[in-house]
């Protein structure tokens, strides 16, 4: 978290969870940053980090992605991955954040 503090940028989750278990997995696991839920499946969508084919079998699921928006509100990074499983590395992420100049 120190590293994208120095970096002036906020790490936030997203999930279409309920906000009552995202406040449980938060405290389960200590998070210290915030969890936002989309629970009405609005942004996710928008952003392309859904599943949206009415046809497969886990279609309104969240896909993990990563976005690094800037100040003004523009995307200046994204990554979604097939696998909800993969995750990126945080050195990834600080990299990303250097390069795409949000920072």
């Amino acid at each position: 978290m120190a590293d994208f503090q120095a970096l002036n940028a906020q790490l936030i989750g997203v999930s279409v969870d309920f906000v009552s278990a995202l406040d449980a997995f938060q405290k389960q696991i200590a998070i210290h940053h915030p969890l936002l839920s989309d629970q009405r499946r609005q942004m996710l969508p928008a952003y392309g980090a859904m599943i949206t084919d009415e046809k497969s079998p886990i279609y309104r699921y969240a896909k993990r992605a990563y976005f690094i928006i800037d100040r003004e509100g523009v995307v200046r990074f994204v990554k979604i991955q097939d696998n909800p499983l993969d995750l990126l590395e945080p050195d990834d992420v600080l990299k990303a954040l250097r390069e795409s100049g949000a920072s």
